[in-house]
């Protein structure tokens, strides 16, 4: 890697409120001070949550003060030139279509605190720009293996995101929908360098990693600099890697003088998730994986290929749920609009940033054993055809991919020519696209051993567990339906323990 002189990308804290000023905090528009510095900050808060940003106009940083004509309750006016903002949408009215207000992360803390945050740079990739230079036909291809794995071919150069290729995620949880090629496994080894964008097993996956290392321990891998670090279990796993590199935010990769990659964090889930930029030539590739809000929600624009996840239904919640208002009819009404939610927020973020190609992945699983048939019925998935589809009719100007296992994108052919048939290789007829076997009682075995682990023997090792996790001033229930553990040889405090916190 060639030597790099930017600074990281730091994440600053302007104003803190503790849980009893977050609870004052009115519906609508709020002005807040901080008393340290003096500085002036708007928080406008619905049902939606809190939106917040500097109490400092973009036309010549003058004041904003509660706009009285403003019966809704959404607009501040400055008192420079009387310009206006809607801190609701965080768009200026007056003019209209004239500026964004740059938008602070809000994060709320366990205890009901709150924090305004800002991303300093706002927006690295802005360093050191380079002019897209033309790209030739198969110079630059990108290629579908499944789920959130994809495989960039960048001239000579081979890179791998998040591959998850064997076995299963979140203990038996997750299983993949689509077959990977049958060569996956051997390009992954193959890669000059692969991306990691978080912990979450069906991006980290030991049983795939496992193979990466018996075959090339040194291959380079890349993961961003999270407080919760990526690999923070490798050392329990057992699984020998021996080039991992831990990269800061913000900051250009070099790889050679056409390669260079930037790893930037999440507004929502800092300590955890990222999302990466990928630029060949001038030619920029942004891939927000599972990030929430991607870098605060400030991302390059007219990139020539986004991608992003779109499905939903990550948490068990509200299937794993019984009882009270968890009917079967709320639930289906409770899925039904989140999913149409995230379909609606992946739309219209895709029309905002107008990027040339857009590609839904990091979608593609299922609750495939029989044990969780029902999450697997109810919980309903967004269809990455629909997405496509929203997005046609909001932005007609952007491309969209729709990826099959092994399909491959030639970006400079679909660059040139949207319309060129031959930018898209789907798989031959015969491939296999949906997975029907699992090989369940290999990694299942596997995971009932560690019900052996000497922890699962004292009961207060297990109360430590759950005080260290957090669990308070609230009960954590326990409903079996099914039980992967031989219950007749369980100590009898076991539950009682779970229960108990």
């Amino acid at each position: 890697m060639l030597p790099c002189k930017m600074t990281s990308q730091t994440a600053q804290v302007l104003l803190s409120l503790d849980a009893e000023a977050v609870g004052l905090l009115k519906d609508g528009i709020n002005f807040k001070k901080n008393p340290r510095d003096g500085k002036c900050y708007i928080i406008y808060k619905s049902s939606e949550g809190f939106k917040a940003c500097k109490n400092q106009c973009k036309h010549q940083g003058g004041l904003f003060i509660q706009d009285i004509e403003d019966l809704d309750g959404r607009t501040v006016k400055c008192t420079k030139h009387n310009w206006k903002l809607n801190v609701s949408t965080m768009n200026y009215v007056n003019p209209p279509d004239s500026f964004l207000q740059d938008e602070l992360e809000v994060e709320i803390s366990d205890d009901g605190g709150l924090q305004l945050v800002e991303l300093n740079p706002i927006d690295p990739w802005l360093a050191d720009p380079r002019e897209p230079l033309e790209l030739l036909d198969g110079e630059v291809k990108v290629t579908y293996m499944t789920h959130a794995c994809m495989e960039l071919q960048l001239g000579q150069r081979r890179f791998m995101f998040d591959p998850w290729l064997k076995g299963p995620a979140f203990a038996r949880g997750w299983w993949l929908l689509h077959e990977p090629p049958k060569d996956s496994l051997d390009r992954l080894c193959a890669a000059d360098l692969i991306y990691i964008s978080h912990m979450h097993s069906d991006h980290l996956s030991y049983p795939t990693l496992k193979v990466l290392s018996e075959r090339r321990p040194d291959i380079p891998i890349y993961v961003g600099d999270t407080s919760r670090p990526v690999f923070w279990y490798l050392e329990q796993s057992q699984v020998k890697l021996t080039n991992i590199n831990v990269v800061p935010f913000g900051v250009w990769q070099d790889i050679d003088e056409h390669l260079r990659f930037m790893i930037l964090m999440d507004g929502v889930h800092p300590e955890m998730d990222t999302c990466i930029i990928v630029e060949y030539k001038g030619h920029m590739i942004l891939n927000t994986v599972d990030c929430t809000r991607p870098n605060g929600g400030r991302l390059p624009q007219n990139v020539d290929l986004m991608m992003s996840d779109f499905a939903g239904g990550a948490s068990g919640f509200p299937m794993t749920f019984h009882g009270g208002k968890y009917t079967d009819s709320w639930k289906a009404d409770f899925i039904k609009t989140e999913r149409k939610k995230l379909l609606t927020y992946k739309a219209q973020l895709v029309k905002s940033l107008q990027p040339r190609i857009y590609c839904p992945f990091a979608g593609y699983f299922v609750e495939a054993h029989p044990s969780d048939r029902y999450v697997k019925d109810t919980n309903i998935k967004n269809s990455a055809q629909d997405l496509n589809t929203h997005i046609t009719k909001l932005a007609p100007d952007v491309m969209t991919w729709t990826p099959k296992p092994g399909s491959v994108l030639d970006l400079g052919l679909a660059l040139r020519d949207s319309t060129n048939s031959e930018a898209i290789t789907n798989p031959p007829a015969s491939a296999k696209i949906y997975k029907d076997s699992w090989d369940f009682a290999l990694y299942v075995d596997e995971l009932n051993s560690a019900i052996s682990c000497e922890i699962f023997k004292h009961q207060s090792w297990i109360q430590f567990y759950y005080t260290w996790a957090g669990f308070q001033n609230y009960n954590l229930v326990v409903r079996c339906l099914f039980t992967l553990l031989p219950a007749l040889s369980d100590p009898p405090w076991l539950l009682s323990a779970l229960l108990g916190h």
